[in-house]
């Protein structure tokens, strides 16, 4: 089909196993840390989720917003990226590539979200939600005085981009097809509908700045429209540094792709799983 060509969705699908290895780390260790990541962001949202019962707020209201939405995209990337990379250390193939396209296309979408909708959130948290003094930027009242908010807020809208920094750097994925930029858009259209589903069902707006009445339908859109640039611009940076990342690796430190095509120990066999073709 055109759209898996468009997607770089081939056959074989990732022939040398791009997002199951790393120039830097071994596959054991690649996998290690992101099955530790992955920890690290269910921890979080579990302590936030049992901190707010406990406080007495309506601890599903956190399933309404982007922010926690997206940290939930990245633990279950992290757990499911460090399942494949480590039965591609431990057999020489991840089970990704015996997927169905439709599979192989989500997972590599997948991919081009958690390394881009986490800086889309830093950002908006920084530059548009805390709008108070300019010390806000340094410490913001909403969160500084306590210890529990401050480590809650850093995680979910600083180490986030942390998160998407170190998987864009350790790992061989190279640029992202053009064609994510429309499912991109796709995706945030569809919170933006949990937005005002949130607003009809439960009578609050997520973020203040999605609220008509603040400052008018027409800023919304100017908000909005903002953030369909600012996911373009992302788009091209990003897809720009794994650019250069692969041409710095195989080019210039001369590392052959072709020794990462059965990266893991031959000694075993597996039997493909539900999702895996037997062919």
């Amino acid at each position: 089909m055109g759209l898996y060509k468009l997607a770089k969705v081939d056959s074989p699908f990732d022939p040398s196993n791009r997002f199951e290895s790393s120039y830097i780390l071994n596959a054991y260790v690649l996998a290690g840390y992101r099955l530790l990541v992955s920890l690290y962001c269910f921890t979080t949202l579990i302590f936030r989720l049992v901190y707010s019962a406990k406080s007495g707020e309506n601890a599903g209201k956190s399933f309404s917003y982007f922010t926690n939405l997206t940290y939930w995209g990245l633990a279950f990337y992290f757990l499911l990226a460090g399942y494949h990379t480590f039965q591609y250390a431990r057999y020489g193939q991840a089970p990704l590539q015996r997927w169905p396209k439709i599979l192989q296309f989500l997972h590599s979408l997948y991919y081009s979200t958690i390394v881009l909708y986490p800086f889309l959130v830093t950002a908006v948290y920084w530059l548009v939600t805390l709008e108070s003094s300019p010390r806000a930027l340094l410490a913001p009242p909403q969160w500084y005085p306590t210890v529990y908010g401050a480590w809650s807020n850093i995680s979910v809208h600083a180490m986030n981009s942390l998160w998407a920094v170190l998987e864009i750097l350790l790992s061989r994925v190279g640029p992202m097809p053009w064609i994510h930029i429309p499912f991109l858009f796709l995706l945030l259209a569809g919170y933006l509908a949990v937005v005002y589903i949130t607003k009809a069902t439960q009578g609050f707006y997520t973020y203040k700045f999605l609220d008509p009445k603040t400052d008018g339908s027409g800023m919304v859109a100017v908000y909005a429209f903002g953030i369909a640039v600012g996911i373009c611009i992302l788009f091209v940076i990003i897809a720009g540094i794994h650019w250069v990342k692969v041409c710095f690796f195989e080019k210039v430190v001369g590392v052959e792709r072709d020794q990462f095509v059965h990266g893991g120990s031959r000694r075993r066999k597996r039997s493909p799983g539900a999702f895996e073709s037997k062919a």
